[in-house]
């Protein structure tokens, strides 16, 4: 379903004559669903979701940033990662667009007191930090220990 929605995707844009080279895609991974008893691990859904990417996204397309679709912040990091260190490499940018993802454990932390700003930022911090890695391919699940620890 994800290769023919991108496929419609391209396709339309085509059509509208987009110029390619400006815009970034942000789509989804490609995850098993949330009430599938048999969870794909981190590297079927990387080597699922390139897939898809790689038979409808054009390489003029300078960059794809997913967004983190519900998923824990550590399990987006771990498949971002597992993305970029794929051997072969991607033709655009991978990255990501983590909203809920990157804020989530600094707003556990904040709870909305100035008291807890520190703790919130460090955990905003590491979060970026982790996903910066992964975003070449050089997260590594011990980074974690930076977090629990700060």
């Amino acid at each position: 379903a994800n290769t023919a929605v991108l496929h419609g995707v391209f396709h339309a844009l085509h059509e509208q004559d987009v110029r390619l080279e400006g815009i970034i895609l942000k789509p989804s991974m490609v995850l098993s669903g949330k009430s599938c008893p048999a969870q794909a691990g981190v590297a079927e859904v990387a080597e699922r979701t390139l897939r898809s990417l790689r038979r409808t996204v054009p390489a003029a397309v300078p960059g794809i940033a997913f967004l983190s679709g519900g998923q824990s912040d550590e399990l987006a990091t771990e498949h971002l990662n597992a993305m970029n260190a794929l051997p072969g490499g991607n033709p655009w940018l991978v990255s990501f667009s983590y909203g809920r993802a990157l804020q989530d454990l600094a707003m556990k932390r904040w709870k909305g007191s100035p008291g807890n700003v520190a703790a919130a930022r460090s955990a905003l911090y590491c979060r970026a930090k982790f996903n910066s890695a992964a975003c070449r391919g050089a997260y590594r699940g011990e980074m974690e220990r930076e977090l629990r620890a700060a």
